[in-house]
């Protein structure tokens, strides 16, 4: 084997097991638990996990990111008016729901917003009419 090839395995058993191990670091540091909820107004959730599913289907549901609503930083934070007006909503569709008989969700932000910051009011115009 040229001294070449032998460097070469050489240098890659050193950093083989060096990379594994930041990889393992980086996806025990994306496993750890979110914390824990704080100022919940609307929301009826115990788990950071559970107010980060919500959020995700709201944030996909307006087509924006998390600093729409909150304040980077401090999810916590009220200074943000959008915020309260999404709570606002929130109310809206419980209430909404509330009202069918059955008890199903009938009604998400999707509803409304269909991928979109401000809520669709009428369909898109087709083509050619």
């Amino acid at each position: 084997m040229s001294n070449f090839r032998m460097r070469l395995i050489a240098i890659c058993l050193v950093v083989t097991p060096v990379a594994a191990q930041d990889t393992a670091k980086q996806d025990n540091a994306k496993k750890a638990p979110p914390p824990p909820p704080t100022n919940l107004k609307v929301l009826k959730v115990s788990t950071g996990a559970e107010v980060s599913q919500i959020m995700r289907t709201f944030a996909a549901a307006l087509g924006v990111q998390c600093a729409y609503c909150h304040m980077a930083g401090n999810y916590a934070s009220d200074e943000n008016p959008k915020k309260d007006e999404a709570r606002k909503m929130i109310r809206m569709t419980q209430q909404i729901n509330a009202n069918f008989p059955d008890s199903k969700m009938y009604v998400s932000c999707y509803t409304c917003h269909r991928g979109e910051p401000q809520p669709k009011t009428a369909p898109e115009p087709k083509a050619g009419l």
